[in-house]
């Protein structure tokens, strides 16, 4: 697999999986519906932070990993992909929707920022995504593992500002358009749901294929 080819399918994997309505998705919709855009955006940022800090310490799993324990790596594929096919399975057969929100007053822009850096550096799914995700995609036939992860963290960044951000500026414009139509957060998430497996499942194939 070329590097190239190896970079669209962790862009795939993590648009799959910022897409999804969760906590972190919430906290942005919350602050958006309550505090308007400047509150919505500050949480956004405070998101991209956290992807940041998730995107060093994966960084540095993979350093041990492929430095300490090498014959490691297949193993780590495989329960890596297993993992992201569960949580696809998961996704898919679910009924995910964001729930009307009550406002609260408008908070500090910085307070919100440093809610929005805690809040995903304490979402465990978050947590256990990079563990299982970053081994198998970052390898040092790609090159130094450093400039590996400037690229994977500002996809990371990049995808968040996109989906959170656009969220952000969406609901500050239109809280009702949000919250009052939970059939299209269903069909996000299980659309999502569906191409985590497809990619978990292609990523096995072509590894199967390398050994």
């Amino acid at each position: 697999m070329t590097y190239t080819e190896n970079l669209w399918l962790f862009t795939l994997l993590l648009t799959g999986i910022i897409v999804v309505p969760g906590m972190d998705m919430l906290f942005v919709l919350a602050n958006a519906l309550t505090g308007g855009r400047r509150a919505g955006l500050a949480a956004t940022f405070g998101m991209m932070a956290g992807g940041a800090c998730h995107t060093l310490l994966g960084t540095v799993a993979v350093a041990a990993l492929s430095t300490l324990i090498p014959t490691l790596s297949p193993v780590m594929l495989v329960l890596g992909a297993g993992y992201m096919i569960w949580i696809g399975m998961s996704l898919a057969r679910s009924s995910i929707t964001v729930d009307h929100v009550e406002g609260e007053a408008r908070r500090a822009t910085i307070k919100i920022f440093a809610q929005g850096l805690l809040t995903c550096l304490l979402n465990p799914k978050a947590w256990t995504f990079i563990l299982a995700v970053y081994p198998p995609f970052m390898k040092p036939v790609y090159g130094p593992f450093w400039s590996q992860a400037l690229v994977m963290g500002a996809l990371t960044m990049a995808i968040q500002l996109i989906v959170y951000g656009g969220l952000a500026l969406a609901a500050a414009r239109g809280r009702e358009a949000l919250v009052s139509n939970p059939g299209l957060t269903i069909a996000i998430g299980r659309a999502a749901g569906w191409l985590l497996v497809a990619v978990a499942a292609y990523m096995l194939v072509r590894s199967w294929q390398g050994w």
